[in-house]
Order: C-alpha cells, then sequence, then structure tokens
C-alpha cells in the first residue's frame, strides 16, 4: 500500500520517473535521488570491508551471500541510457583525471568530486553544496578588520602577498567538471527491483545497506569469529523442542 502511495504521489506522467525528494509514504523518507548508483557503492564497499573478516566466519559467509545476490539483482537493472552515459563519464576520467582526487573514504570533505574504489569498482563521488537561507545565518564571529593596510612591510609580509595572490588566480582559472548524474530508473524498473529484493521500497533498502557497512565495523572490531572467552554450557545453543 505504501509503494502505490508513493508511486502514485511521485511519478511524472510524461517521463514515468519518480521526482526525487517527494513522499515514499514513510514519515521522513523521501524519494532517493539516485538508489541503483548508492546500493552499487555500498554493497562493494560491504563486500570489501568483508575481506578483513576470516572466510570461516559464518558471519562472513551470511552477510556476503546476502550482499552479492543483492548485488546482482541491481546490476542487472540498466536504466534508460545507461551504456551511453557509462562511455562519457569514463572518457572525463581519462582525458581529466586531474579533476578526480583519489580518497578512501566517500564523506571527507570535497570541491568538486572525488574517485573512490571499492571491490574493484570505481565510483565518483561528489559532495553538492546545501542550499542556506541567508536569512538564518549568523555571524562566525570572525573581526572585519578593514581595508588592506598600505604601506611599507617587511619581506615575509610581500612574499605572502604575492603567493597568495597567485593562488587566487590559480583557483579561479580551474573550472568545473561537468558531471552528469547517472540516469534514473523508470518507475517500472524500481518497482521490479523492489519486489525481486522484497524488503520494502528501495529508500528501506537503501537503509538496511547503510546500517551493515557500519555494523561490519563493529564485527571486525569485536572479532566475532573468535571462540568465546567463556566457552558455552552444554545445551546452551540447543533450540527448545518438546520433548513428551
Amino acid at each position: 500500500m505504501r509503494a502505490t502511495f508513493r508511486l502514485l504521489a511521485s511519478v511524472r506522467p510524461a517521463a514515468r520517473y519518480l521526482e526525487p525528494g517527494q513522499p515514499t509514504g514513510l514519515t521522513g523518507l523521501p524519494t532517493h535521488n539516485a538508489p541503483r548508483s548508492m546500493l552499487l557503492y555500498l554493497y562493494n564497499a560491504t563486500l570489501e570491508k568483508l575481506k578483513a573478516v576470516p572466510e570461516h566466519s559464518v558471519y562472513r559467509q551470511s552477510v556476503e551471500a546476502v550482499t552479492k545476490q543483492r548485488l546482482a539483482l541491481v546490476e542487472a537493472v540498466v536504466p534508460p541510457g545507461y551504456n551511453e552515459w557509462k562511455a562519457k563519464a569514463k572518457e572525463i576520467l581519462k582525458q581529466e583525471p586531474e579533476k578526480f582526487r583519489t580518497t578512501n573514504t566517500a564523506t571527507a570533505e570535497m570541491l568538486g568530486a572525488a574517485k573512490v574504489e571499492r571491490d574493484g569498482q570505481v565510483f565518483v563521488v561528489r559532495q553538492l553544496p546545501s542550499e542556506v537561507d541567508e536569512r538564518y545565518q549568523q555571524w562566525d564571529g570572525e573581526v572585519d578588520d578593514g581595508p588592506e593596510l598600505e604601506g611599507s612591510r617587511t619581506q615575509e609580509e610581500m612574499e605572502w602577498h604575492v603567493k597568495s595572490q597567485f593562488e587566487r588566480a590559480d583557483a579561479l582559472e580551474q573550472k568545473e567538471v561537468e558531471w552528469e548524474p547517472e540516469p534514473q530508473m523508470t518507475i517500472e524498473q524500481i518497482s521490479e527491483l523492489e519486489n525481486k529484493i522484497g524488503a520494502g521500497l528501495i529508500e528501506e533498502v537503501i537503509q538496511v545497506a547503510e546500517g551493515e557497512l557500519r555494523l561490519v565495523d563493529t564485527m571486525v572490531e569485536a572479532k566475532v569469529w573468535e571462540p568465546l572467552e567463556e566457552p558455552a554450557a552444554e545445551g546452551q545453543w540447543v533450540a527448545f523442542e518438546r520433548t513428551a
């Protein structure tokens, strides 16, 4: 019912795409703007982190199985225009690699875009600036010292002044990369993917994937694959069964 409400509330009649940010029918959970690329990143990041867990661990085996199964389902969905977008994206990365700095984390502060590798896959992560209402901006405590002072300067001050002018000019000359986001999935593709995964709306699936990714760090820190410090009592893990 909630999925039906979401689809009816946020569909573009002509294009048949969900409108990002529109209600999904679940309070506080708006329609995601790029669910496919987000899930691909989360699943590949989870698989990469799981490599820190021994292969014999039941935890790693179970999480890997579910993650790989869902990853395959997401990869099988190809949005309209995806192949053309992928070819163009590869060309941009090849022509202007200096515009995409490589980082190990997708949460780092980025002026434009960063290239992140997860489990052998390359992702371009962008941090879009949030819209700020100037009416609610507060004074940050910075003191206005007025215009630049004139007159004689020391040698160190003059060197710093010249250097800052060149750095400012270099920053202004840098052009932003016109990076287009991955094409959206159609409403039919999203609905079909949600049915195959069977875990609610795709936004809910993303939340679960984010939680699983964070959980891996906790499980690695706890070393859940190691034997218990105190052996369990005999019969502790036996299920309750009717014996009579």
